[in-house]
């Protein structure tokens, strides 16, 4: 069963800094597409930035380009967003998943997940 656990939320100022993270469970970054998607408030969910599984090859949405970034560690099975100058918008539910192609991020391969994690709440607010 894929399954993944993200961490690293909460509240910070606006032109602040977060550091999210997310584990994989069951599937290896190794072999797979993996992004992070989120959702505000009365809003669907969005994918935002998605990273390749051999090449490193990124994907950004409009909405965070210049400002989040996206990264892995293998060792650990762990995917990371780096959200610098944060946005009173980007406060939101942020969930990560293999599923970039899925969400028209391009980038793949996807696989099936289990269910979605709990997420991780940010919360942006002057």
């Amino acid at each position: 069963q894929a399954q993944v656990v993200e961490s690293g939320g909460g509240l910070v100022q606006p032109g602040g800094s977060l550091r999210l993270s997310c584990t994989a469970f069951g599937f290896s970054l190794d072999y797979f597409a993996i992004g992070w998607f989120r959702q505000a408030a009365g809003k669907e969910r969005e994918g935002i930035s998605c990273i390749s599984s051999s090449d490193g090859q990124t994907y950004y949405a409009d909405s965070v380009k210049g400002r989040f970034t996206i990264s892995r560690d293998y060792t650990k099975n762990t995917m990371y967003l780096q959200m610098d100058s944060l946005k009173l918008e980007d406060t939101a539910t942020y969930y990560c998943a293999p599923l970039c192609a899925a969400y028209g991020m391009g980038l793949g391969p996807d696989t099936a997940l289990e269910s979605w994690g709990k997420g991780t709440l940010v919360t942006v607010s002057s």
